[in-house]
Formats: structure tokens, sequence, C-alpha cells
């Protein structure tokens, strides 16, 4: 199986990029991990909030192979402690997936066919985070999961 995390616009944090890079390259000894980046769309101030998701919603799906298994990162997603989170990557595994895409969309959330589309949702909080530092809460928790699966001792209980 592989891990692909999509994400609207570039971070402008050289820090957070760098932290984001520590842990992709960790992942590296358990799964392919890839993070493609869309570009923030040109002229948004411009469009309204539905008119940014459906343009943003048209470059996600664009970026999905038809055998893609698409999990939503957004607020009204099902929460997991990080041991359960590690059980959903291992029942992903198990069940054959080629490429699990975790998307972080836009500032207003996903269009109607990109939630169409998805497989599922997962909250990182019932608080709110900048997209920027949603990345690497993800990526983290990734790479958590495969250490609590190995029973590697990053995570402790």
């Amino acid at each position: 199986m592989q891990i692909t995390l999509i994400a609207i616009g570039k971070t402008d944090k050289a820090e957070l990029e760098e932290l984001i890079t520590v842990y992709k390259k960790r992942l590296k000894h358990y799964i392919k991990f890839q993070l493609e980046v869309i570009p923030d769309i040109k002229n948004r101030k411009n469009l309204s909030e539905t008119q940014q998701k459906e343009k943003e919603g048209e470059l996600i799906l664009a970026q999905l192979q038809p055998t893609d298994t698409l999990i939503l990162l957004d607020e009204k997603g099902k929460q997991y402690t990080s041991v359960e989170f590690a059980r959903f990557l291992q029942k992903k595994m198990n069940s054959g997936i080629k490429n699990l895409v975790f998307v972080i969309g836009g500032p207003y959330g996903f269009s109607d066919a990109v939630y169409a589309k998805s497989s599922g949702k997962v909250s990182l909080s019932k608080m709110t985070f900048s997209h920027q530092m949603v990345r690497l809460f993800i990526v983290e928790q990734i790479y958590r999961g495969f250490t609590i699966l190995r029973n590697e001792p990053y995570h402790h209980q």
C-alpha cells in the first residue's frame, strides 16, 4: 500500500516544511509515502466560497486514480486515539488498498463532488488548526501509527 497526502496551497513556513520532511523520511522505513501540493487557486478573492470549493474539488479529483481510497481530513470526521488510528491504518492495509489518499482541503472545506468520492472522514481534533499545521500533524500521526503497529518505542501509553 501507498499513502498519499494531498494539500491545497504551499507551506510558507520553512520550520514546518523541515519537520514535515523529517517525518516523511521516517515513513520511508514503513510505507511508500508522498505529499502532493495543489497550488492555491489564482484570483480566489474574486470567487465565492462555493466557487472556490468547486475549483479546488476539481483539482483534488484530478489527482486521484480510480482505485484510490479517499479519506478527507474534516472537522466533522471520526476522531481516533493514536492507537485507534494505527488500527485504522492496519485495516486499510489488510483490505488490499493500493493507495490510501488523505486530503487537506482549502479554507472552506470540500466540494460536494469530493465528499461524494470519499470513503470516510477523519478529524484530528475538535479544535481548528491552520491547514499548514494539519500537514505536520497528519504526517506525524501516520508515522506514529506505524511505530505502534511495530511495537516500537516512539509512542508511550
